[in-house]
Formats: C-alpha cells, structure tokens, sequence
C-alpha cells in the first residue's frame, strides 16, 4: 500500500437527501472521513408537510430548505445533484447523472437512504390524471389542479360540468389522505368562501376512499373511528372497501366489496394510497442476494446492511423489516449507520442492532383538531392533540427561518382564513404530464426528458 493510499480518509457515499441521508450525514460530523452526498434534487423535503404545499398554506421554500445550505458548514461533505443509475457493489462504484454530466464516485461505505415513490399498484396510468404526493413538483401540480377546478367552475355554464369541477377525490385513507381531505374541506369552507361569485365553493364535494376496512389503519381502531367520526361531520364523504380500478381526465371507476362497479364523476384526483421504495433497492439486492418485498423494500441484517456486505446500509423506506414508512425510522437508521460507521474506524465493537423507537403517531384532521398516540397508551384528539402536531412539526423543521415563517403562516391560515400561497401556474399542471409523453414518443424515461430540457434551457456543456 502506498503513502497515499494508507493516508486516504474513508469515503462514505450517502444517497437521497431524506431524513435518512440528512441524519446520517450529521452523524458523521468530525468523523475522519469525507461524505459525498448524492441526491436527485438539491434540497432536503420535510415530506410530511406536502399537504400544506398542495393547499396553499406554505410555500415549497418552507419544506424544501437547500441541502447545501443546511450542510455548509460540515466541511467533510461533499453535496452532488445526481439521479443515481447504477450501483456497481463489485468495484464499489455509485454512478450517477445530472443534465450533461456523468459522474462515477468510490465508496468505501455506502448508505442508501433515497426513499420511496408512489405506487399504483400496477397500474401506473392512473398517475397522469391522479398525481400523488411525494415531491415538490407533485405538490404544486395539485395546487393548481386544486385552485384550478374552482376556477374553472366558475366559468362554466354546464350544472354537471361544475359539478364534476367540485368534486374532489382523494384516494388513501392514510395520514396522508386524511391531511389532504381535511384540508381541501378548510380551503373550500372558509378560504375561497366569498371569492367567487357564480359558485359557492362550500358546496364542493370531497371523497376520501380506501380499499381497506377503516381509515388510518395504522393507528388504533379507537382513534381510527374518531376520526372517521369527525370527518364525516365535516361533510367529507368516507368510502372504504373501495378499489379504484380505473382512473380518466373525468372520473374514477370504483369496485366496492360486493363487487359492485360504480364511477364518480370528478375533475380532481389525488392519490395517497401505497409506497413503492426506491428501484436502487433492488439493484443492490441482485448483487447482494438479499432479498426484496413487493414493495420493493430491501430485507437487511439486524445492524440494517447487506448479507457479506457490512458495508453497505440500507435505511428508512427501502429497508423491509416490517417498519412504518415515517421519518422517525429513516432519521433514526440514518443515525445509526453513521454511528456504526465511526464505530468501526474507531475500532469498537459493532454489536448493537438496531433498534427502533416509536415516539408516536400524528395526523391533523382539520383546523384545531388532530390525533395523536404513542404506543398503545397514550392517545390524543382534538385541540390539545393538534397543538402537540404543531410543536413537534416546528421542532422538525430546519432552521429557525422555516421555523419562523412557517408559524406565521399557520396563524394566517388557522386564526384566519387566508393563504399565504395561491398562485398557480399552467406550466405546474401540465409539465410532468407532457414531459411524460414525450418520452413516451422518443423512447425514453422521464430523467431522460428532464435532462435534456435542462440542458437546452442553458445547461448544455460547451463543445
């Protein structure tokens, strides 16, 4: 070994600028190594907070703070924009792609935090006309399918065309769904109420359906029926076993339990239901022989990494132990790995697995009422349940500036009725939907499009 090579500090690759990925970069502040952080966006999202985004109560900035900003001054980190492509175990090698740019980055541990997208269970051509909410483009693609359907309501002269502009379906009955219904119920209540003159938003109709047998299955069937309780006296119109089998530009077909086939006639649809973790999982277990769920989740050893491969962490929504997919588990595993990682160059013994702390559940159904519970003691609804969501989503968000603003936002939309942000544009509607199509015309994938979009837009190399 030459002088250099025996002076080289570890190189640790984290990918996905998640909760995961952020925590384990932090975790390893001062550690002797350098950190290259690759991400397919140049910012770190507080996810759970989407819903906001896509309802006009804060803006993206606020969720979406930098990721180069919140870590300039850990001097070990190196943050690269990237869509990672492939992952090479072997020669332990991430190669990843930017508009123009090709870059191969040496690992000597790798942590894998990129998270997981919205699955359709199969059927991917629902998402061009029921977009999910996992990302800051999604969000602003619903706020303007949102605020646009009352716009476009008023213009119309059809009953069943205004009709079918008003009405608002929300497929998953998760945390999720039940934030977004609620919401869509507040904005359609009392923000827009009085704004429009040949309409009258308050007779807007919202769904929220479910295949499953009650609404936030993950909480207990006590705060499950509560909720459902309080959305329905909202006027929120709650419909499980529900299968949605089909999905156009102006409804939505329906399977109930019996077997009956019906369709809802709706403009608006937002899907919420079902996860799929990030296709780099499944590369990496090819490689590995570990084996993957169906939602793609990645079965690691107790320690989160690969069998014969210790140096590799899988953490938050790609590992598949039977975890929940929230933030807690992937800021949590994000820690651990980089604890596990300084550890071993410390030379202290690696014998602690990891082991999950479940500091409780949250979900705002509306204005001043939520539900919270942690373990199965602890159970909390209405105000004093909603005040505990608001504090510790302000303890969770990144610096004192989205803190900040983020709470002045909050009073305008909860002690008023204002929202802060309702500017919606043509280009947020449809852009995902025609770079979609032209792939589709070309041949190619979606990264493909954007990155030569990108660089025809000014980020083309010089010859």
């Amino acid at each position: 070994m030459t002088t250099s090579q025996s002076q080289r500090r570890p190189q640790v690759v984290i990918i996905g600028s998640g909760f995961g990925g952020l925590l384990a970069a932090r975790g390893l502040k001062g550690a002797p190594v350098d950190v290259t952080l690759i991400a397919r966006t140049t910012h770190h999202l507080f996810q759970p907070l989407l819903y906001q985004v896509a309802t006009g109560i804060l803006s993206s900035g606020e969720v979406a703070p930098a990721t180069r900003e919140i870590l300039k001054r850990q001097r070990n980190v190196t943050v690269l924009l990237g869509d990672v492509q492939t992952i090479d175990v072997d020669a332990h090698t991430v190669t990843s792609v930017a508009p123009e740019v090709t870059t191969v980055t040496h690992y000597d541990d790798l942590i894998l935090a990129a998270g997981s997208g919205q699955s359709y269970f199969g059927h991917d051509e629902f998402a061009e006309f029921a977009p999910g909410l996992k990302s800051i483009d999604d969000a602003l693609e619903q706020r303007g399918r949102i605020f646009g359907a009352f716009e476009l309501a008023e213009l119309e002269q059809d009953p069943a065309a205004v009709q079918r502009l008003m009405t608002f379906v929300v497929v998953g009955a998760g945390p999720t769904g039940v934030e977004m219904a609620g919401q869509i119920r507040e904005l359609s209540h009392r923000t827009l109420k009085g704004d429009f003159r040949r309409i009258d938003p308050r007779a807007a109709k919202i769904i929220l359906l479910d295949a499953a047998d009650r609404v936030l299955p993950g909480f207990s069937e006590r705060l499950s029926r509560k909720t459902k309780e309080k959305l329905e006296r909202l006027g929120i119109d709650v419909q499980l076993h529900a299968t949605v089998v089909g999905v156009d530009a102006n409804g939505i077909d329906v399977k109930d339990a019996d077997g009956t086939r019906r369709r809802i006639e709706a403009v608006t649809k937002i899907w919420a239901a079902g996860v799929q973790a990030s296709p780099l999982g499944k590369q990496v277990a090819e490689q590995t022989g570990a084996e993957v769920d169906r939602a793609g989740r990645v079965k690691t050893l107790p320690d989160l990494t690969l069998p014969g491969h210790p140096e590799i962490f899988v953490v938050g929504d790609m590992a598949g132990d039977g975890l929940p997919g929230v933030a807690q588990v992937a800021m949590q595993g994000g820690t651990y790995a980089a604890h596990r990682i300084v550890d071993r160059i410390e030379g202290r013994p690696a014998d602690k697995p990891f082991h999950y702390f479940d500091k409780g559940s949250m979900a705002t159904i509306s204005r001043f009422s939520a539900i919270a519970q942690i373990g199965n003691r602890i159970q909390l609804t209405g105000f004093i349940a909603w005040l505990a969501w608001l504090f510790i989503h302000l303890i969770y968000l990144v610096g004192f500036k989205n803190r900040l603003t983020t709470l002045l936002h909050w009073i305008i939309s909860f002690v008023g009725r204002g929202r802060a942000e309702r500017a919606v544009t043509i280009q947020q509607v449809y852009a995902r939907t025609a770079m979609r199509r032209l792939g589709e015309v070309e041949g190619r994938s979606g990264p493909e499009v954007g990155h030569e979009l990108a660089s025809d837009a000014g980020y083309r190399r010089p010859a």
